[in-house]
């Protein structure tokens, strides 16, 4: 827990830099800043103020580019009590989306960051599990906090509380930081997300364990699934293979290149009645769509892992995307169905279109665009934080 200080340090920015405070947008970059040479550590909590010395806001300030994350707009001396006052906020809200107490669903993203003002800080729920994953200095020095709010709201629903940071945090930060336990026992459950069972290891699986702001489009997909020939490619642990075995899928291949990931899969198909033809494969997913003979999916689902995570491997991702998409462009049997995705945050949604587009021409199918997709509701996004758009896909129709 961080120590509530009475006299935080106060940073100013310089003349004509408040704007982006005003519009409610939660980062400050190092050069709006009055002075970068700040006389406080990575992680600590401070107040901005304008030219004038007029308090805008609190956060958490972090020495690079992004110097100070918002977590409050307004003229307020911070309180510790702000964490269950945010927290509470996040909870209602998935409440009154209906994902506190969905007979069909227990697993959810109870906190996505800048969506719920909470720049730096992912809250994920599976079942009776909670994790927590920082990725900030000051969302981790204000870890005791966190957990408190948590235990105050969710009450006898958590059993088990999980800190998941060591790969979201700062590199050199990290060194100290360990995933582990923070509270409870169970690291591993069954959910359900829509009907549909999964196992989870949230301490030894991507991520938080699972990826949660598919859920939608998983359920869009089984929509689509009844009859077909369906191609889930990087399936991870098999998230859209089993929505489409539960909707009456003709067959059924999964493929990625992990085996630890490929176990899992096996071990969520278990959890079905019924027992429709179900490939499974561990390999490399280009070299399969290369070496694919005849066109023989009438569904083919591409969701790799982020392929630019930095502004400067961005050109190098928009050439994946391309080749990937054009792999499976050519290789979808006629008329067909194209679920295709990008979770890389430099890729904008306007680009990601471009690229497609421009893989759909060399193609030399017709193509029709069924609908645009996004991410789940419980990973809201700010109005005044576009960046928070991560996912963006595509259903494409595809002909001769």
């Amino acid at each position: 827990m961080q120590e509530f200080l009475k006299e935080m340090i106060s940073i100013r920015l310089r003349k004509g830099k408040q704007q982006s405070i005003d519009r409610k947008h939660p980062w400050v970059f190092s050069g709006a800043l009055h002075l970068n040479n700040v006389a406080c550590e990575d992680g600590e909590l401070v107040y901005v103020e304008n030219e004038f010395g007029e308090r805008l806001g609190y956060g958490h300030y972090h020495k690079g580019s992004i110097t100070v994350r918002l977590i409050y707009f307004g003229t307020e001396d911070y309180t510790p009590d702000i964490w269950s006052r945010l927290i509470a906020n996040a909870w209602n809200y998935r409440a009154n989306i209906n994902l506190i107490d969905n007979a069909k669903t227990n697993c959810f993203r109870w906190v996505h960051g800048e969506g719920d003002q909470l720049s730096g800080l992912i809250i994920d729920v599976y079942d009776k599990i909670v994790v927590i994953q920082c990725h900030s200095i000051g969302m981790h020095k204000n870890l005791n906090d966190i957990v408190e709010a948590i235990k105050k709201i969710a009450k006898e629903r958590v059993h088990s509380i999980i800190l998941k940071s060591k790969e979201t945090l700062p590199k050199e930060y990290s060194k100290q930081v360990e995933d582990k336990m923070l509270y409870g026992t169970e690291s591993t459950c069954m959910v359900l997300e829509n009907g549909v069972s999964f196992w989870i290891d949230v301490l030894n699986g991507q991520k938080t364990g699972f990826f949660l702001d598919q859920r939608e489009n998983r359920k869009l997909l089984g929509q689509y699934s009844k009859s077909k020939n369906v191609l889930n490619t990087f399936c991870y642990t098999g998230g859209f293979s089993m929505y489409a075995l539960s909707n009456e899928a003709n067959s059924v291949c999964s493929i990625d290149v992990s085996k630890k990931a490929m176990e899992i899969v096996e071990r969520n198909e278990q959890y079905l009645e019924n027992k429709i033809p179900h490939e499974k494969l561990t390999a490399d997913v280009i070299e399969y769509l290369k070496q694919m003979e005849e066109s023989k999916f009438d569904i083919i689902i591409l969701d790799p892992p982020a392929f630019a995570k930095s502004l400067d491997k961005r050109h190098q991702a928009i050439q994946a995307y391309k080749r990937i998409n054009l792999l499976a462009l050519k290789n979808i049997k006629t008329p067909g169905f194209l679920f295709t995705f990008s979770c890389s945050q430099v890729v904008t949604e306007e680009l990601f279109y471009k690229t497609i587009v421009s893989a759909g021409i060399e193609s030399g199918k017709k193509i029709r665009v069924v609908q645009k997709l996004s991410q789940g509701p419980d990973h809201p996004i700010s109005l005044f934080h576009a960046e928070g758009s991560y996912l963006k896909g595509l259903i494409l129709e595809v002909n001769e």
